[in-house]
C-alpha cells in the first residue's frame, strides 16, 4: 500500500482510525518492522487484533496529519529513557534485570540476550532493549558515576 492512499486520524482522541481507499479500520497499532537496523522505515500497521493490514516503506510520505498521528502513537508505544545511574544489574539463565535512573525517573526492566539486545554505537554509546520494544540509552558511558560504570562493565 503506498503511504499517500492512507489516512490515519485519531477517533476518538485516544484511538488511532485508518482509512485507505474504500476500507475503514477503527483500531490501528503501528510498529517498526526493523527497528534497529532500519530505523524510521518500514512501518507495519496493525489492525486491534494483531494482523497486519499494511506495510509501509517510507512512513515520512504519509500525509503530514497521518504522520502526526503516527509518531504519536509511536513515541507511546516505544519508550526510549535516557540512563543516567545504573543502580543494579543482575544476570539469571541469560537475562539480565536492570534496575537504572533515568530522565524518566526509576525503571526496572529485562534483557533476554545481551547479544541481541545491547547495541554498542560507539565506543561509548550503548541502547538497552526490553522484550516490549522499549529503549534504554546510555548516550556516553563516560559520564557515568563509578558505581554504574563498574556494573556495566560485568555485565556488558
Amino acid at each position: 500500500m503506498e503511504a499517500e492512499e492512507i489516512k490515519l486520524f485519531h477517533s476518538p482522541k485516544d484511538r488511532l482510525r485508518m482509512t485507505a481507499g474504500d476500507r475503514s479500520y477503527p483500531n490501528v497499532k503501528p510498529v517498526w518492522a526493523s527497528p534497529i537496523q532500519r530505523p524510521e522505515t518500514y512501518l507495519s500497521l496493525l489492525d486491534g487484533t494483531g494482523n497486519e493490514i499494511a506495510m509501509i516503506r517510507e512512513p515520512k510520505k504519509l500525509p503530514l496529519e497521518s504522520w502526526s498521528a503516527v509518531k504519536t502513537e509511536l513515541h507511546k508505544r516505544y519508550l526510549t529513557a535516557v540512563v543516567n545511574r545504573i543502580i543494579t544489574a543482575k544476570e539469571e539463565y541469560g537475562a539480565t534485570y536492570w534496575r537504572v535512573e533515568t530522565n524518566r525517573g526509576m525503571r526496572d526492566f529485562v534483557c533476554q540476550n545481551l547479544r541481541e539486545n545491547a547495541l554498542w554505537y560507539s565506543e561509548t554509546h550503548l541502547m538497552l532493549i526490553d522484550p516490549d520494544g522499549n529503549r534504554y540509552e546510555v548516550i556516553d558511558t563516560r559520564k557515568l558515576d563509578k558505581k554504574s560504570l563498574t556494573i556495566l562493565h560485568t555485565i556488558v
